[in-house]
């Protein structure tokens, strides 16, 4: 790379050198930035700044950077974790700003910054312009969808009711109640303004939605989320998109009760019923004990009365009716006559049955006379005598009886499984089953050999064992002899 030429000064000197007169050594571009930081952060330690947001974004690390400007300048802007964490809404585009904080200097990019200690909305102008913005946003999203709003029981066993525990609101909410239809209230306190307002409502609306039915603590039918009247800043937070999403979210019905008749929030158009005040929300979750006891007391007046209308109509037809009917000895005449002529006909019968019955007995008691019963009775013991048992026929019936038992107890032995055995036979088992091939034994590889005097265990192969010795033979069974004139089964 070519090089220029070596330029000297006026003087033909080369190296920088102190003048005579000179009392302002060179400082450092280190030494100059702090000087320019101390001296902007002692003029502008603690300003006021009015701006539009531009640009912001919010770091890994929790710090947020920005711009403020209007119509002719800018000036950058960071906010550290903690503060932005602090925030009371969400910073966006276009938003119209009050901050505080101090003005200095970054040396690393020689420009000017402040850094911000706090941020509120310039106006309710900038507040309305939030809200529209997040309004716009939810109802894209379906939030505020009427076809997603469910009707109020009506009768809630129990009432839940999210406000401050030491606000007028809970005061007027249970005066009411007990007016019109005395209620079990469950209060869940919360802050309704100020830091944390918003996450502990969001909270308690959960809370009440995430109790079981059946358990310790009873879940209510419907839930009030009330507050009472303020400007737009004090009712905010019931516009933050956690309180707003929580409400859409609820398992139970909700009420809101925010503000008065004139205020409006986001949390109304997200609730399933909006109450222009506390005690009208009050006065929408149950109706007038007295009244209702009213209606149902005209109620049962009514249904006596259609009822008794009912009978007395009744009454009138069935008399109509039994006046068309012909009398009952009328009706009855010629059955009483038939009756009194059965009755008579039937004990003339009785009579005359009687009678012959009487006879027959007399006949049958005459031909019962001792002289004809000694007859029978001999002529019975006449015929006994005549039959004689045969010796021979039961003798040949024995016989018979015996052949065919010797026949079925030889088949018998001959179909015994155990009888080869006797004669030099094996039965081979495997696993308690039949083998019946060569292969199954093979298979098998360990069988079990029974024999007549017991079982062996063997390994199956293809060698060949040695044959067993002959077993010894046994000897001749004895046979006790046979009684006199007794045949052995067994011939």
């Amino acid at each position: 790379m070519e090089e220029g030429p070596v330029r000297f000064d006026a003087s033909g000197r080369l190296l920088a050198q102190e003048r005579q007169g000179d009392n302002q050594p060179p400082v450092s571009v280190s030494e100059l930035s702090s000087q320019l930081k101390r001296t902007v952060e002692d003029r502008f330690g603690h300003v006021r700044l009015r701006g539009e947001i531009s640009g912001w974004k919010r770091a890994a690390s929790g710090h947020a950077y920005l711009a403020l400007k209007d119509d002719a300048a800018l000036i950058d802007g960071v906010m550290w974790k903690g503060t932005a964490g602090r925030l009371a809404f969400a910073p966006e585009d276009g938003l119209d700003v009050i901050v505080t904080g101090k003005v200095t200097t970054y040396p690393g990019r020689s420009k000017y910054q402040i850094v911000i200690e706090s941020m509120e909305l310039a106006g309710e102008g900038a507040l309305m312009q939030l809200f529209e913005k997040l309004k716009a946003k939810l109802t894209e999203e379906g939030l505020f969808d009427p076809a997603r709003r469910r009707p109020i029981p009506m009768l809630p066993h129990v009432i839940g009711v999210v406000t401050s525990p030491t606000g007028a609101v809970i005061r007027d909410i249970l005066h009411r109640l007990g007016d019109r239809f005395p209620s079990r209230v469950l209060l869940w306190p919360v802050l309704v303004q100020g830091d944390g307002a918003a996450a502990q409502v969001a909270n308690a609306v959960r809370g009440f939605g995430a109790l079981p039915v059946d358990g310790p603590v009873p879940r209510p039918d419907v839930v009030i989320v009330a507050r009472g009247g303020g400007s737009i800043e004090d009712l905010w937070t019931f516009n933050e998109e956690i309180v707003v999403r929580a409400v859409a979210a609820s398992p139970i019905p909700i009420i809101s009760a925010v503000g008065h008749e004139t205020d409006t929030t986001l949390c109304d158009f997200a609730a399933d019923l909006r109450a222009p005040t506390p005690t009208a929300a009050a006065e929408m979750a149950v109706p007038v004990r007295a009244e209702l006891m009213a209606n149902v007391a005209e109620l049962d007046a009514r249904m006596r009365r259609c009822l008794a209308r009912g009978v007395e109509r009744s009454r009138e037809r069935l008399e109509a009716q039994r006046r068309l009917l012909p009398k009952p000895d009328v009706l009855l005449g010629q059955a009483r006559q038939r009756a009194d002529d059965l009755g008579d006909r039937l004990r003339r019968g009785l009579s005359h049955r009687l009678t012959r019955a009487r006879h027959e007995l007399a006949d049958a008691g005459g031909a019962l006379r001792p002289a004809l019963l000694d007859a029978k009775v001999a002529r019975g013991r006449q015929q006994l005598a005549a039959v004689r048992l045969s010796p021979v026929l039961l003798e040949r019936l024995l016989a018979d009886s015996q052949r065919q038992f010797d026949g079925l107890w030889r088949l018998a032995q001959s179909l015994n499984p155990d009888a080869p055995l006797s004669r030099g036979f094996a039965r081979v088992m495997a696993s308690g089953v039949l083998v019946r091939s060569a292969d199954a034994a093979r298979a098998a590889g360990q069988v079990t050999l029974k024999f007549a005097d017991g079982e062996v265990a063997a390994i199956t192969g293809e060698t060949r064992p040695e044959p067993p010795a002959p077993p010894a033979p046994r000897p001749a069974r004895k046979v006790a002899p046979a009684p006199p004139g007794q045949t052995d089964l067994f011939d």
